[in-house]
């Protein structure tokens, strides 16, 4: 059976997960628009900094700070090939945390389509006062895991 688009583009972003370098979390994320990809991101160091699978976590607050997030590292992508973002979807496998979800909103995100559950009441009132659908993928119709 021929995937619609959401599944389609949320499988990528599992694929572009598998990815990730901090043992973590695995985290994708996929920005389309007009059902084209214009970026992709997963979780991992800066670049010329040593990954979590090479040297472990450095872990403060019980959050790695060696790792960019996934959305964060898609947004970066656009900046670095001069891709604008205004107008676009996200597909992430995880609910965006508060700082990604500011960064969504900044670049005009217009809607997240994610996965797993990561509740921030914060986040969540900010892109809701921003405009930005934050949409459960388990909602959609013809969504499958």
């Amino acid at each position: 059976m021929r995937p619609g688009w959401d599944e389609y583009f949320m499988e990528i972003a599992r694929s572009v997960a598998t990815r990730a370098t901090c043992p973590r979390a695995t985290v994708g994320c996929v920005i389309t628009r007009d059902h084209r990809i214009l970026t992709t991101g997963y979780n991992g160091s800066p670049r010329h900094v040593a990954h979590c699978t090479e040297v472990g976590c450095m872990v403060v607050n019980d959050h790695c700070v060696r790792t960019t997030h996934a959305e964060a590292n898609a947004i970066v992508q656009g900046a670095l090939h001069g891709v604008s973002l205004a107008g676009s979807v996200a597909y992430c496998t995880h609910q965006p945390c508060l700082n990604c979800s500011k960064l969504l909103i900044s670049v005009g995100i217009t809607k997240i389509i994610y996965e797993t559950p990561y509740p921030d009441r914060i986040a969540m009132d900010l892109l809701s006062e921003a405009g930005v659908a934050l949409v459960h993928f388990a909602t959609l119709e013809g969504a499958r895991p």
